[in-house]
């Protein structure tokens, strides 16, 4: 049976850091998600959510639409806390997140990238059916790194959908961020 944790909109904490324990890093972290929130246009949205265990958060996910209305694509950005990584979580909160894209805003593509050595996060892409998509390069800890690219098209998600994800109240969101809602049977 699949773990049962609710992912809510907003986020109650950060990650102490995603690679050293920096407060300026931190601070410049808060800063990018509170810009995020402001400035919801159907040209460049981020939904940012919490996933919370036992009343406590231990992680985020993030999905970004970017000219979604006219692509039909997102990309998705997670952290989870070392302490409760290797369990499934990761890959869980992927699929919720993706079945929202995919199920709830129809997307036609979702997009990810990692580390070439954040080995979890690549095999999470993987495991739900991400193919490979080039790479990239950003920096970290101030040194240059190669990121590993993934693609998703909706027919490989189709593929692997979850049926035991529920959405709830979707189509009201659907207007502030540009997408048209489907029409009523």
């Amino acid at each position: 049976m699949a773990r049962k944790f609710p992912i809510v909109p907003g986020s109650t904490g950060s990650p102490s850091s995603l690679y050293e324990d920096s407060p300026e890093r931190e601070w410049r972290w808060l800063q990018g998600v509170w810009r995020g929130r402001g400035r919801v246009s159907a040209s460049l949205w981020r939904l940012y959510f919490v996933v919370v265990i036992d009343g406590e958060p231990v992680g985020m996910q993030d999905l970004i639409g970017t000219d979604f209305a006219t692509f039909g694509t997102v990309t998705t950005f997670s952290w989870l806390s070392p302490d409760v990584r290797g369990g499934g979580l990761g890959k869980e909160m992927r699929q919720a997140v993706l079945h929202l894209a995919f199920d709830g805003l129809g997307a036609r593509e979702a997009s990810s990238d990692a580390f070439f050595d954040n080995h979890a996060s690549n095999r999470v892409s993987q495991a739900l059916g991400y193919v490979p998509n080039g790479v990239s390069w950003d920096t970290r800890r101030g040194e240059p790194a190669e990121i590993k690219q993934w693609r998703l098209p909706r027919w490989q998600w189709i593929k692997r959908r979850r049926d035991d994800i529920e959405l709830v109240a979707v189509g009201g969101c659907l207007p502030v961020l540009g997408i048209d809602p489907p029409p009523a049977d």
